[in-house]
């Protein structure tokens, strides 16, 4: 590019991280933006990545590839100058020019702060061993990778937010990790002590040990880091330490300028600086007496700034009400505005349920939300935020407003939250992604849009940690009109609720019997319908397996009468072969079977199973009878629950197999055999990487491979057929176990009656499902926990229930029933 002859003006970028680039980008978006050469200074030889996901690189969740923001073509597509890696050393506001480290001078008109900030770092002995790192940037991510290649023990000092990420990550890198704080309890600047006490148990619980009221006195060691020694003489071996205890605004630059500077770099609200053609954005800056660390208000801030660099000199920024979440330990956390009363005039109320992880606190001040502090479901934390943002008045919800807008709103003549008619255009809906309601209403009219979906690819609204998906899909609904293809579905034309509404209500409110779910939401049939009996019966099994008893005049016919009825009439019936395994004994009963009652067809399934075709109804109970004498038990070939589990012959026989494939296959389904889930369920256990076993089109599958297990979910090899998700891979066969009564069990208690896992994946998305098993390992312990425990009132044959002592005659009413 020939700089000389180049018209338009200068503006000059001063750093390359996602709040300059995101004002680049802002800047972009207006044909005002197109008047400037821009040219670009970063101090890391990178483009522009996304800092917040730093944490997944380092679980291992995301590469780095998979972090970037703006590739090195979007620099060169756009004319914009990158100098990566070349940071810059000076600011001469007289001369209008900036110099970098290497050198260069490059001359602005205009010219952008966004330096960031740096790590806090107090004088402590040993500070600056090797082994002793920050935790800011790519290059401390990669100096964390390599300790954790060759050492086991690692001490982070800081329980914020960016201390509990490091933790985690280097956790699922496979060291042992301890968290040394000053204050009583974990995250204090976020979440009040009740809910910093649950995250420091269930942290604790998945294996990070916590010194808490620990000042660090020195770190330890001669030649590298050893160790931490606390002021209280406890003392922590560590072969890494890594410093998170905070950030502090970049303003060197600023200060050397002659630019005011506070804490941070002093803006007005039009994003400028003392200095008129210096404007600065980021948590470099100070606004108002208040510096930031969390992206929301950045997005907003590059916004404002791009709006008067393109010249519209009325964008103004304004902090507004924040929210911070805990998104990578799986451990789901919400807080927003005041985490507890100022005075006596403030209202504080609660729920909590230790058991399950629950805790709820909302903080009221003069009718209005001020506050709210949520741990292990976070469902309504944006809809808390906008109603302190909107400034709503809920005097009238007070009793209602902690158990969230489900129960509010069921109350309420109308949904309660923002105005959209009201709301500005650039009302921040997607803090994530500082995607505005404007941004949002155009591209759904512009581009026809009518589904979340649709929103999400083409603004990424809602797309990264969701929990702006509710007001995301109420703004599709105000933007699109009657062509808004609705999210949630009634259960029925019996009730006006959805089914997560109604799961939800089953367990809050409860509910163990049908007619009580139907009395809570005022059912308009008293005994239901051929929809919504059948769904209710399987929520309230899973919900309350050890009070609940199964109705079966709301199942199929299939499930009445435990045989699949055929198109003429007759009956298949499928007994269960462990993992594809069965015996002469077993073979010879069956033929047996077959020949006694004149059953007309023996099939091979595709399940590895044997299928009778064509028995008489008469002739059920004898049939289940005589074959329970040989050991055999149902196939559940009829149920909403586990079909088969599919094996190759493994490490047994061939010679390809890592593991045992087929014993795994055996050990997973009689863990897993009787269980009802919403739909039916089907697993398989391949002992290569060869996959003979087709693992990767199952529910749940398994692949083998030399180094533990592969675990994939979501498979189905139907009519649209959907290669399976990784979920995890494992070392041993006992965490797979443990995986898999997770994963059936999130499934059985979130997913919809007859949704399969496919789409049940598809719909909340694959990340949240690793949240919630991967990297929440308390939470999929208790998952696996209470699948087993309600294993114990299923794993009962069906068959031998029926066919002790009956006959016909007694079996009889389920056949009527089956007819019915």
């Amino acid at each position: 590019m020939n700089m000389i002859s180049d018209p338009r003006e200068r503006l000059v970028v001063i750093g390359n991280g996602m709040a300059g680039m995101r004002t680049v980008e802002e800047l972009l978006k207006r044909e005002s933006g197109r008047r400037y050469q821009i040219t670009v200074f970063g101090a890391e030889p990178h483009v522009n990545y996304n800092r917040i996901m730093l944490s997944s690189v380092l679980a291992g969740d995301k590469t780095v590839d998979e972090i970037v923001i703006n590739s090195r073509e979007w620099y060169d597509d756009n004319g914009i100058r990158l100098f990566a890696g070349d940071a810059v050393a000076a600011i001469d506001r007289n001369a209008k020019t900036v110099t970098a480290v290497s050198g260069l001078c490059v001359p602005y008109d205009r010219l952008l702060i966004a330096t960031g900030s740096r790590p806090l770092a107090p004088a402590i002995p040993g500070l600056g061993l090797p082994g002793v790192c920050a935790f800011r940037d790519l290059a401390d991510v990669d100096k964390m990778l390599a300790a954790a290649r060759v050492h086991k023990r690692a001490v982070v000092i800081g329980g914020g937010l960016l201390g509990l990420e490091a933790a985690w990550g280097l956790k699922q890198r496979g060291m042992s990790v301890a968290v040394v704080h000053l204050m009583p309890t974990l995250m204090e600047r976020q979440l009040d002590a009740a809910a910093g006490q649950l995250l420091q148990r269930d942290l604790d619980r998945r294996g990070i040990s916590f010194f808490t009221d620990g000042q660090t006195e020195e770190i330890m060691g001669v030649a590298r880091a050893e160790g931490v020694q606390l002021a209280d003489g406890r003392v922590i071996p560590a072969d890494l330490v890594v410093l998170a205890i905070g950030i502090r605004p970049n303003i060197d630059l600023a200060r050397a300028a002659g630019l005011e500077v506070n804490r941070g770099v002093a803006v007005y609200d039009d994003m400028r600086t003392s200095d008129p053609d210096i404007f600065a954005v980021g948590e470099c800056v100070e606004h108002r007496g208040e510096v930031f660390g969390l992206v929301a208000p950045l997005w907003e801030q590059a916004k404002v700034c791009a709006a008067q660099l393109g010249g519209d000199e009325t964008a103004a920024f304004a902090s507004q009400a924040l929210s911070t979440s805990l998104k990578i330990t799986g451990v789901d956390v919400f807080s927003a505005g005041a985490l507890m009363a100022a005075d006596e005039n403030d209202d504080e109320i609660t729920l909590r349920d230790d058991s399950r992880g629950l805790y709820k606190k909302i903080v009221l001040r003069d009718g209005k939300l001020v506050g709210a502090v949520l741990y292990g479901d976070v469902a309504d934390g944006q809809w808390y935020l906008q109603l302190m943002r909107d400034n709503v008045d809920v005097a009238e919800l007070r009793e209602r407003l902690v158990f969230g807008r489900a129960v509010a709103e069921a109350v309420s003549a109308k949904p309660i939250g923002p105005d959209f008619a009201a709301m500005p255009d650039d009302a921040q809906i997607c803090g994530c992604n500082g995607v505005s309601k404007g941004a949002i209403v155009g591209a759904i009219r512009g581009k026809n849009l009518a589904s979340l979906e649709d929103v999400r690819a083409h603004t990424k609204a809602s797309a990264s940690c969701g929990q702006c998906t509710g007001l995301v899909e109420r703004l599709l609904g105000f933007a699109a009109g009657a062509a808004a293809k609705p999210a949630k579905k009634t259960l029925c034309d019996c009730a006006d609720a959805g089914h997560d509404e109604i799961r939800h209500a089953i367990v809050a409110q409860k509910l163990k019997t049908m007619q009580a779910v139907r009395e809570a939401f005022g059912w308009k049939k008293s005994e239901g319908c051929h929809k919504c009996r059948p769904a209710l019966n399987y929520y309230l099994l899973c919900a309350w397996p050890d009070e609940y008893k199964d109705d079966s005049r709301s199942r199929f016919v299939n499930e009445r009468v435990h045989a699949n009825i055929q198109k003429d009439g007759t009956f298949s019936v499928v007994p269960r072969m462990w993992g594809g395994l069965t015996t002469p004994a077993e073979l010879h009963a069956i033929a047996s079977v077959a020949e006694k009652f004149n059953i007309p067809t023996v099939k091979v399934t595709g399940g590895q199973r044997i299928d009778l075709l064509g028995v008489k109804k008469d002739d059920l109970p004898a049939v289940w009878s005589d074959l329970n004498k040989a050991g055999l038990v149902s196939g559940h070939a009829y149920a909403k629950g586990l079909r088969t589990v599919k094996t190759c012959v493994g490490s047994e026989w061939c010679r390809f197999g890592t593991q045992d494939s087929t014993g795994l296959g055996v050990k997973l389904e009689k863990m897993c055999w009787g269980s009802w889930t919403p739909h039916k369920v089907k697993l398989a256990v391949s002992g290569c990487p060869r996959n003979c076993a087709e693992a990767t089109i199952k529910d749940l599958g398994i692949v083998c491979v030399e180094a533990g297990y592969d675990i994939v979910v979501g498979g189905n090899g139907g009519v649209e057929v959907r290669v399976s998700d990784s979920l995890a891979r494992v070392a041993t066969e006992e965490e797979v176990l443990e995986y898999a009564g997770a994963f059936l069990q999130l499934y059985r208690e979130e997913a919809h009656y007859f949704e399969r896992t496919a789409p049940w994946i598809a719909r909340v998305g694959i990340a949240y499902v690793k949240r919630r098993l991967v990297e929440d390992g308390e939470g999929r312990c208790g998952l696996h926990a209470r699948f087993l425990h309600s294993q114990t009132f299923v794993q009962h044959d069906p068959w031998a229930d029926r066919a002790k002592g009956a006959d016909a005659h007694e079996f009889a009413p389920l056949l009527a029933l089956a007819e019915a």
